[in-house]
């Protein structure tokens, strides 16, 4: 049976450090890579030592799900790593972007996920791992970052939980959440100075490079950098309400 890694957002920013990363210190038998862009996936393919499978699909399409699916159906390999990195934001007041940009957020970062995940347990067994994209939006509300950041909550706790129920057929899952990461990401999501404090900035590299090694330490959550993991610890201890206005007091609000 083939053992493949399947990335989705593989096209930049993490899901492209995951492919790196994971190539470098796995060997698979074939790596899928999905993203809107082929041509930035069979670009990513020259870089990789195992062979690379370009998918191009759009997530926030249920029909991509099942294609997806079917694929896997017609060739039943054995999904050694699943990462769902597809998804973007939108920073600013709520009411300043179009509703579909709520609703492809609502859909690339929850939905798309929840499909990629289920479709994918017919190839999953002992010893698969999967790494589900969150954010520190995740254990908070952000105002002005507001249905992103919900989406990513939502990742949380499917992911958490999800990983309880699947405990008892070998199969690992986490949910990495990382602080400001400058990536690709904020080419799309900051349109104005809305948000305007960062007070720290990771690379993808380091985030993905903490990810597989709290995944080999049996964590159910990964958050790079001693100040990012205080900031998690810190807001399950102060009320939601407070966390909001300090929030607001850095960014002007």
């Amino acid at each position: 049976m083939k053992k493949i890694a399947v990335i989705t957002g593989a096209s930049s920013g993490m899901g492209r450090d995951f492919a790196r990363q994971l190539d470098a210190q796995q060997n698979f038998d074939e790596i899928w890579l999905i993203a809107r862009r082929r041509e930035r996936l069979e670009e990513m393919a020259t870089e990789l030592r195992a062979p690379v499978r370009a998918i191009a699909l759009d997530l926030t399409r249920e029909e991509s799900i099942d294609e997806y699916a079917a694929l896997l159906k017609a060739e039943n390999p054995r999904i050694a790593v699943l990462v769902n990195a597809a998804g973007f934001g939108r920073f600013g007041k709520s009411e300043d972007f179009p509703l579909v940009d709520h609703y492809r957020m609502i859909d690339l970062n929850t939905k798309a996920l929840v499909g990629m995940t289920l479709a994918s347990l017919p190839c999953l067994g002992e010893g698969s791992q999967i790494y589900q994209l969150g954010s520190m939006s995740s254990f908070q509300p952000v105002p002005y970052i507001n249905t992103y950041g919900a989406t990513k909550a939502f990742v949380l706790s499917f992911t958490r939980a999800l990983n309880v129920e699947w405990k008892a057929r070998g199969i690992r899952q986490m949910a990495v959440c990382p602080h400001w990461v400058k990536t690709e990401f904020f080419d799309h999501a900051v349109k104005d100075d809305t948000i305007s404090y960062y007070n720290k900035f990771y690379t993808s590299e380091e985030v993905v490079t903490r990810a597989l090694q709290d995944m080999k330490r049996g964590k159910d959550v990964s958050v790079c950098g001693f100040s990012a993991r205080a900031q998690a610890n810190m807001v399950k201890l102060l009320p939601h309400k407070l966390i909001m206005k300090i929030w607001c007091k850095q960014q002007k609000k």
